[in-house]
């Protein structure tokens, strides 16, 4: 019985599905943190991403170390500087939408940059995108209108801000991927690690740089801290299992949110976000498989030549 049960904890499929999960943990506290900070305490929304990434980058440092020099070289500066640019303006607006609105809102809207980077893919980037999919993409976002309810007397600009960083992420995501064709893993993260934080900088002093106190500190500290963990655990994740095993599981970072954000501060969904997020994980769940399989035949394709 013991055996059983160790070999079913140590198999790459639990291990992948648990990381993920615990992916999903970390960012909720990640969010509950940086929401506390800013809504609770009244800490500029630019000042706390700085001091997040800081914090992250910091912690990054022994990391970054063991990659060494070589992990800079590149033909492609400008290509990351572009990428980390939409990274760091997606970050900038996801604070600034926990700053305005309830988690739960802010969670439900960032799962819609699936649909982003879909039609990105295809208007930008020119790739194929059939019929099937641009279906997906269209309900997909009827969901996130369905929690954002634009007709109701709620609604507010504010509502926009975690809408605009899925956008934002999207197209990094869209040139992750242009890069990744020729740039290792590791040079990709490197300079997004590196040039975030004087980005996130620059915006902070625009906007009126501020230094926390108190506990202010400690939220931002464990931000820093959960930050790194979240992405440790997204990359063993997907080292441990295929991914289109372990991205069910990404979508249990919604109901950990919710739980987190009624725990915290109370925050209770109306039944019109479960409707919209059902809507959104099944259309992204469909884009994601769709693709996995794409990727498949296109891997088995020559192997039967």
């Amino acid at each position: 019985m013991n055996q059983s049960v160790s070999k079913s904890i140590s198999s790459p499929a639990v291990g992948g599905a648990v990381f993920m999960v615990a992916a999903g943990l970390f960012f909720a506290l990640v969010n509950t943190c940086v929401q506390s900070a800013t809504m609770q305490f009244g800490l500029a929304s630019s000042s706390v991403a700085f001091w997040q990434y800081l914090i992250a980058l910091l912690l990054a440092i022994p990391w970054l170390l063991r990659r060494g020099i070589k992990s800079l070289r590149t033909d492609q500066l400008g290509l990351h500087v572009v990428r980390v640019v939409f990274a760091a303006a997606g970050v900038q607006f996801w604070v600034l939408g926990l700053a305005s609105v309830p988690i739960w809102q802010a969670i439900a809207l960032i799962m819609t940059s699936p649909f982003f980077a879909t039609a990105g893919a295809g208007l930008l980037l020119r790739e194929p995108v059939g019929p099937a999919r641009w279906f997906a993409v269209a309900v997909g976002f009827a969901g996130g209108m369905i929690i954002l309810a634009p007709w109701s007397d709620s609604f507010g600009m504010a509502t926009l801000y975690p809408l605009t960083a899925a956008a934002l992420w999207a197209m990094a995501s869209l040139l992750t991927k242009r890069l990744t064709v020729r740039e290792s893993v590791d040079t990709v993260t490197v300079y997004l690690l590196l040039l975030l934080t004087p980005i996130n900088a620059a915006v902070a002093v625009v906007d009126g740089f501020e230094v926390p106190s108190g506990q202010v500190q400690l939220l931002l500290l464990g931000a820093g801290l959960l930050t790194v963990l979240a992405q440790y655990a997204l990359t063993r994740a997907y080292a441990a299992a295929d991914a289109a095993y372990v991205q069910p599981f990404d979508h249990l970072k919604l109901p950990l949110n919710v739980l987190m954000g009624w725990l915290v501060f109370g925050f209770v969904p109306p039944g019109s976000m479960w409707l919209g997020a059902v809507i959104i994980i099944g259309a992204s769940a469909y884009i994601f498989h769709h693709e996995a399989g794409l990727e498949t035949r296109a891997k088995c394709a020559p192997a039967r030549s």
